[in-house]
């Protein structure tokens, strides 16, 4: 079952003997190594697929992993296997031991927009630049473990102090809702297994083998809990690269790589260097880049796919021209050679870069699409629905319950949310439990207290029909009951409404399928959209597009011909990272995307960009010279053109298309 491997790929399925790191090398096939090693100790060794976790990063990971392991395994075998992300990971270990972690199994995840608003009460008149650094701030610390009386110490300016001094109450209001953030998801399960041994074992004998993909992505928080399900005998499997990471913004710690060295010195390194992804000019290139990296590994990619293209480096004017430049190589390319749109992808530093091209493209007819937008889930109308799901699931849900009870207007006005507000407060429950309680009748006059009790009502009883019924069934009645249609229709226009209905209609008709495929229950089906919407924004579907979207975003993606733009200095490098002295993992950042390519890399480069206002000369970027020989720099014919010439050029190339 192990003869289509390389060697070292076989070395890393087969090692059982104690906890092994494979460093898996862009393109080197690291999923193949993970889904086959999990038939490997299935088929030939007797574990029970049961007692096995393959740990990703994204939903979209997982299930591509769950696809090719069903395809190795039988089926019984494929349905016992846990195949998550570490916060599904985490949410399963909070449900199972909530009582533990003193949370009730319908918890809800609260997501960013629900934290902002929190955060945004708790801080009375912070502005909106000061509430995303709280927010940075408070995950930050939470990742790294740091509890509310531990951060205090660690306050340095205006806002890590703003920080600490409302993270306490932050995590009295998240307890008070009965809800978690996305950090609890792993910081929670990792304070329970410190504090309870025998919730511990219980896992410990659950779990017995432990795969975790993109280790070099995990934070502190991932790392224990990794270490503590693992325990001393270290049986597990990660995989990773350091070369790719690329998260330190957001948690990520490529010191983990060091510490699983430190903290089992029985550790078994296996390298992964055949790349089956790139031409060995784009590998070159990529190597030679990142050997100016301090190394914690040394390892050097190579392939079988022959020399391939050199890489093209095309100097611009301006990112105007720039983005003018891109859209005629990448139509005269695909022209020329008969190719697809999806064959292409126009990668950048920052989000800002993308509207000049967005412009081109959209100019010259050349279709695309972009990661990282609105994710579906934070469209308004979708929010809406789903605030009365997450109260069915969890009637302390105040941020829910506000939604819900205003949307569509029932006659309940500020004036009875105030009322009942303060009445909660003084009885410490939510607004929901507080709404049935004898004594709220002397805080509300009889008709506003009729209006939230009608509501109540309605709530509880589809709250209980739900672990009867199906999804589908549920959410039909639910929305002809509060007249969701017609109240779109009154409060926006026409074309907006119909639009807002089919999006509601998509939802309702994809929790439907979903309830009755995976046979899931709405109040399950509410934690798994709130995962999917943390882990999954801007997932688009297939189509033949160009892809556009920021280097990060591209990790883990490949594509047979790729435009790396704005690699200038200040760009990419960004100048923050200069400035902080952050050059290698900027240099990580290029080395992703260069090792994107399959067939073709081209490299743009502007002489001038706008910067505060004013037009400046900028440099080409260090790392272009860091790739050494083997890239075409653009001479006397590849000079930029006129905007008028690029016009008429490009009219003639429509020309023989349309022809």
């Amino acid at each position: 079952m192990l003869s289509h491997l390389n060697p070292p790929q076989r070395e890393a399925v087969k090692y059982l003997d104690g906890p092994c790191l494979v460093l898996a090398g862009a393109g080197s096939g690291k999923t193949r190594v993970i889904t086959q090693k999990i038939a490997y100790m299935v088929q030939e060794c007797g574990l029970e697929a049961r007692n096995i976790a393959a740990i990703t990063f994204t939903n979209k990971a997982a299930r591509e992993m769950q696809e090719r392991v069903g395809k190795l395994l039988d089926a019984r075998s494929a349905r016992q296997l846990t195949v998550c992300t570490f916060h599904a990971l985490g949410v399963r270990i909070v449900r199972q031991e909530a009582k533990l972690v003193g949370l009730k199994p319908q918890f809800s995840i609260l997501d960013t927009s629900d934290i902002h608003q929190i955060l945004a009460e708790l801080s009375g008149n912070a502005d909106k630049a000061m509430l995303k650094g709280i927010q940075w701030a408070i995950s930050g610390w939470k990742n790294a473990l740091i509890t509310p009386s531990e951060a205090v110490k660690l306050v340095n300016d205006e806002m890590t102090h703003a920080a600490a001094k409302i993270y306490p109450a932050y995590e009295k209001t998240l307890r008070a809702y009965q809800g978690v953030d996305f950090d609890d998801l792993i910081a929670l399960p990792v304070r329970l297994f410190d504090t309870e041994p025998e919730a511990l074992e219980r896992w410990r004998s659950k779990l017995r083998y432990l795969l975790v993909d993109e280790y070099q992505d995990t934070n502190k928080a991932q790392y224990k809990l990794l270490r503590q399900l693992a325990g001393e005998r270290g049986a597990f499997t990660a995989v990773g690269d350091d070369d790719q990471a690329i998260y330190a913004w957001r948690g990520a710690d490529v010191e983990n790589l060091h510490l699983l060295q430190r903290d089992y010195p029985q550790l078994r390194i296996i390298k992964l260097e055949q790349n089956y992804r790139s031409s060995n000019r784009i590998l070159n290139a990529a190597n030679t880049l990142i050997a100016n990296n301090e190394k914690l590994f040394e390892k050097k990619l190579w392939s079988e796919h022959g020399l391939g293209e050199p890489i093209q480096i095309s100097m611009a004017r301006e990112p105007e021209h720039e983005a003018e430049l891109v859209a005629m190589k990448l139509t005269a390319h695909k022209f020329e050679f008969k190719t697809a749109f999806s064959d292409y992808a126009i990668l950048y530093r920052g989000n800002h870069q993308a509207r000049v091209i967005e412009q081109k493209l959209r100019s010259h007819h050349i279709p695309y699409v972009m990661s990282g937008g609105q994710s579906f889930f934070d469209r308004a109308e979708i929010r809406d629905l789903l605030s009365y799901l997450r109260l069915m699931a969890n009637e302390d849900d105040d941020l829910a319950f506000i939604r819900a009870i205003t949307t569509p207007r029932r006659g309940v006005g500020a004036a009875t949310l105030e009322a009942l507000g303060s009445y909660a407060a003084t009885r410490g429950s939510s607004l929901f439990v507080a709404a049935f309680e004898e004594g709220v009748a002397e805080h509300l006059a009889a008709r506003q207290l009729e209006g939230v009790l009608k509501f109540g009502r309605y709530i509880k009883e589809l709250a209980h029909r739900a672990h009867k019924e199906s999804a589908g069934v549920l959410l039909e009645e639910l929305l002809r009951t509060i007249g969701y249609q017609a109240w779109l229709m009154e409060s926006c226009e026409v074309k907006e409404a119909e639009t807002k209905w089919r999006n509601v209609r998509d939802f309702v008709d994809w929790l439907s399928r979903k309830g009755d495929e995976d046979q899931k229950t709405l109040h399950d089906l509410v934690q798994t959209i709130a995962l999917i919407n943390m882990l999954d924004k801007g997932n688009e579907d297939e189509a033949d597009a160009v892809q556009l979207a920021t280097l990060h975003a591209s990790k883990g993606l490949e594509w047979p011909h790729v435009f790396l733009i704005g690699v200038e200095e200040g760009m990419l490098p960004h100048q923050s990272s200069i400035d902080e002295d952050k050059i290698e993992e900027e240099r990580r950042l290029m080395y992703v995307g260069v090792t994107r390519a399959q067939r073709s890399l081209t490299i743009t480069v502007c002489e001038t960009r706008r910067v505060a206002g004013e037009r400046k000369l900028v440099d080409p970027s260090r790392f272009i010279d860091e790739m050494g020989d083997g890239l075409k720099r653009a001479g006397k014919d590849d000079a930029p053109v006129s905007k008028e010439e690029g016009k008429a050029r490009f009219a003639g190339l429509m020309a023989m298309l349309q022809k």
